[in-house]
C-alpha cells in the first residue's frame, strides 16, 4: 500500500506481513478511505489465513475468525472496512484445510480490489452527468484513488468529468485536524492536472457567499438505509452552508458503503481518535500542552440535506429508502 502518513513530500510503498501490521496500518491512517479499507479488510484476512497454515486446522479456523473480529474494529465508522471482513468470512469452511483456504480467499480478495476499481470509474461515469461545463466544486478530506484501490469516488466524479472536456475548478477543503484535503487530494489534482486551489476549512461559506462554488461532491464511510451520511468530520458544517446557499451536495460512494441495516444516524458509531491529532498539525504543536481537545473523525449529514448520492449502480436523488434500495445489486 502507498504510506498515506507520507505525502505529499514522501512516495513509499508500506508493505505489511502480519495482520497485526496491517492492523496498526489501518489505525495509523497509512491506509484509509472506505473503498480502500473494504480491499485491505479482505487482504487481511487471507493475510490472516497465511500466517496461521502451519496450525491444525481447527486452531487456524478459530485463530482466523479472530483475526476476522479484530480487523473490523481496527476503524468502526468505515462499513467497507467490516464489509470486506465480512465478505471473506462467509467463506471459511472449517471442514476445508489451510492451503484451500489461502487459495479461496486471496482470488476473492483479488476480485474485490479488481471490482473497486471499475466501480469506481462507474460512480464517476454517472456523478460527471451532475456536473456542468465551468463548474467550481468544493471538496472534503479525500475521496480520490488514495481512499479506494483505485480511481476515487468524489475525485473519480471530478476526473470523469474534466476528462470529458468539462472545464471545472476544485476548492480543496485543506480539512482538518489530519489535513487530508491539503496533503492527499491536492496531491492527487496537481498530478492529474486539473486546476485546484487550497482553502482552509473557515473559508467554505465565504466562497459560497461570493458565488464561487456550484457543487460540493464528498465521499462517506457508511450511509444509512434512510440517506444519511457518515463521513469526515466537518462534512455536516459543509451541507448546512450549501443548503443555506442554494448548492447541491453529492456524495459518492459505493452500495457496499450503504448500511442497510442502520435505520437511524444515531445508530452510525463515531470514532473518536487521539487528540494529540487536533494539537499537532504535521507534527507541529500548534497548542498550548495539557489544554484537552476533542477529536471525532466523523459527523453524520441527514438526508434532507443531501442533494444526490452516485453509486456505480446509479444515483439516488434524492436519497431515501425507496431510491437507495433500487440500487441493491
Amino acid at each position: 500500500m502507498i504510506d498515506q502518513t507520507l505525502l505529499p513530500l514522501t512516495y513509499r510503498l508500506h508493505a505489511c506481513a502480519t495482520v497485526d501490521c496491517l492492523i496498526e496500518a489501518i489505525q495509523m491512517l497509512r491506509v484509509r478511505g472506505a473503498p480502500a479499507l473494504g480491499a485491505a479488510g479482505a487482504y487481511g484476512v487471507a493475510l490472516s489465513a497465511i500466517e496461521h497454515r502451519k496450525e491444525p486446522q481447527e486452531l487456524f479456523y478459530r485463530h482466523v475468525v479472530e483475526d476476522c473480529a479484530r480487523l473490523a474494529r481496527a476503524r468502526p465508522t468505515a462499513i467497507n472496512l467490516s464489509w470486506g471482513v465480512n465478505e471473506q468470512r462467509a467463506l471459511l469452511d472449517h471442514q476445508e484445510g489451510p492451503e484451500e483456504t489461502i487459495e479461496r480467499l486471496v482470488e476473492h480478495a483479488k476480485r474485490i480490489a479488481e471490482t473497486d476499481v471499475q466501480n469506481n470509474k462507474s460512480i464517476g461515469r454517472h456523478g460527471a452527468r451532475l456536473i456542468e461545463d465551468g463548474d467550481s466544486i468544493l471538496t472534503h478530506c479525500n475521496a480520490g484513488a488514495l481512499a479506494c484501490v483505485g480511481y476515487g469516488t468524489a475525485l473519480g466524479i471530478v476526473r470523469w468529468a474534466h476528462g470529458e472536456g468539462k472545464r471545472i475548478h476544485v476548492y480543496v477543503d485543506e480539512t482538518r485536524p489530519l489535513c487530508q484535503g491539503a496533503r492527499l487530494t491536492a496531491w492527487e489534482l496537481v498530478r492529474e492536472g486539473i486546476p485546484a486551489t487550497l482553502v482552509t476549512d473557515n473559508m467554505a461559506g465565504s466562497l459560497m457567499r461570493a458565488g464561487r462554488v456550484d457543487k460540493v461532491v464528498v465521499g462517506a464511510d457508511r450511509i444509512t438505509a434512510h440517506g444519511d451520511v457518515a463521513n469526515k468530520i466537518g462534512t455536516y458544517s459543509l451541507a448546512v452552508l450549501a443548503h443555506h446557499h442554494g448548492i447541491p451536495l453529492i456524495v459518492a460512494a459505493p452500495v457496499s458503503t450503504i448500511d442497510f441495516s442502520c435505520t437511524a444516524l444515531e445508530d452510525i458509531p463515531i470514532e473518536e481518535r487521539d487528540a494529540d491529532e487536533v494539537r499537532y498539525c504535521c507534527g507541529v504543536q500548534v497548542a498550548p500542552s495539557g489544554v484537552a481537545a476533542y477529536n471525532p473523525a466523523f459527523d453524520v449529514t441527514p438526508a434532507s440535506l443531501v442533494d444526490s448520492i452516485v453509486t456505480e449502480n446509479g444515483i439516488a436523488r434524492p436519497p431515501d429508502k425507496r431510491s437507495l434500495g433500487a440500487l441493491k445489486p
